[in-house]
């Protein structure tokens, strides 16, 4: 397998004045990403459906079904969290391996990331205020500028470092969620003290009081919402870098290790590469489904459910992220030829593109501004809309890279970085 391949939302592509000396880019981390942006739907959906509170138990702010609760049940072992950190170790794999493209065409590497990421902000933010309140461009891009200044440092130094953040942060969060947690368990048994029931009040009001107002703010037009987040939540994505960031910058600086040790492109030997995929998947999918066991008898109650999905899942999500990368790597020479290893690799190779027009049909769906099905919609039905936007993804990224290079938005991006328009028309 060669050692250089695409992994990010665009990677430096065969322009003939910019990257004759750079190795092609292959199938097999473009179809991992169009693994990893189907996958983000199946997380990305209970938002979308709204309100908030629903990525959390699938019972707030009403009781949910048996069917609902398997289904929401099914997402969580799957894909929650999983998927997330498969896209940002991609997205951390590829900030070294455009670094190598761009010097191998004897560009600055460390001005064109900066500039790529200062765009990604940017577009991150017009993603926020014109479609949805989830984006996470502006949270890789902030991310990311990190990661550029410790790409130096040797991997053993980035690995350690990924570590100590990501599960100080994590083991800080659970021990702070600890007594929350105990009050929420000793009011399901009827033996709540009266400190107790005002500190799960103290947690759970304000969820329901959050999505009342999503509620409300869900009936509204397109410009209507546009001035909400303008005026009373302008710096929500600063709020959101500041709650993932210990999260995400270790995940993306575990993804430049794995990179650098040859795990994506073949130098890690295919035998090792077996062991540490299904060793991972075995292990993060067994705590998911531990924790299941558990939250799926109470209900999914929302405290301990909360502290779970932020701080407590840690170790079975970064498991599971690179357990899935290791099986997609293996079975990509057997699936790429197929017809829908073709259509994944397309999907993956227009995954920004992707990503925004799922926001865009899906905030149209649900909003008040398009068809006005938020908060409508039980978690069993949300699969429906899961599946239509797997399949659109998967049928029109093929036929526009018949006749394009590259999707629009990964021309546009591009295009802003390189400070003019791009041809992106195939002869």
């Amino acid at each position: 397998m060669p050692a250089k391949q695409g992994l990010t939302l665009d990677t430096l592509s065969q322009e003939e004045d910019a990257c004759a000396a750079v190795p092609a880019r292959l199938d097999t981390l473009d179809l991992i990403r169009g693994v990893a942006v189907l996958g983000i739907l199946a997380i990305n959906i209970a938002g979308f459906a709204g309100p908030m509170i629903g990525t959390t138990t699938p019972n707030l702010p009403h009781p949910a079904a048996p069917v609902d609760e398997a289904a929401w049940a099914f997402g969580l072992l799957v894909f929650e969290g999983k998927m997330r950190a498969l896209f940002t170790l991609l997205f951390g794999a590829g900030l070294v391996l455009f670094h190598e493209r761009a010097e191998a065409a004897d560009r600055d590497a460390d001005q064109l990331q900066l500039r790529r990421l200062g765009w990604l902000l940017l577009l991150g933010i017009a993603h926020y205020l014109l479609l949805w309140w989830g984006d996470i461009l502006f949270l890789y891009a902030a991310c990311g500028i990190a990661a550029l200044l410790m790409r130096p440092l040797s991997d053993r130094m980035l690995l350690w470092t990924a570590l100590a953040l990501y599960y100080a942060w994590h083991i800080w969060g659970m021990f702070d969620a600890a007594t929350a947690i105990d009050a929420e368990h000793a009011l399901r048994d009827g033996v709540a003290s009266a400190e107790q029931l005002q500190l799960v009040a103290e947690r759970i009001q304000p969820m329901l009081d959050w999505a009342a107002q999503e509620m409300r703010e869900a009936k509204l037009g397109w410009l209507d919402l546009l001035c909400v987040k303008l005026t009373e939540r302008p710096l929500w994505q600063i709020q959101m870098v500041s709650g993932a960031f210990s999260e995400t910058l270790p995940l993306m600086l575990i993804g430049m290790v794995l990179y650098r040790s040859g795990f994506f492109d073949g130098r890690l030997p295919r035998r090792r590469l077996i062991e540490v995929s299904l060793a991972c998947t075995f292990a993060g999918t067994t705590l998911t489904a531990m924790f299941l066991g558990w939250a799926w008898p109470r209900h999914f109650p929302p405290v301990a459910m909360h502290a779970a999905l932020v701080w407590g899942m840690a170790m079975p999500h970064v498991l599971g992220g690179i357990g899935y990368a290791g099986l997609l790597v293996l079975v990509t020479p057997r699936l790429a030829p197929t017809r829908l290893g073709r259509h994944l690799t397309a999907a993956g190779r227009m995954a920004f593109s992707n990503y925004i027009a799922t926001s865009l049909v899906m905030t149209f769906v649900f909003y008040g501004w398009g068809l006005g099905l938020y908060g409508e919609v039980p978690p069993a039905r949300q699969w429906l809309f899961v599946l239509g936007g797997w399949a659109l993804m998967l049928a029109w990224s093929p036929i526009w890279l018949r006749h394009f290079r590259r999707g629009p938005l990964e021309w546009l991006w591009r295009s802003l970085v390189e400070h003019r328009l791009l041809n992106n028309r195939i002869a």
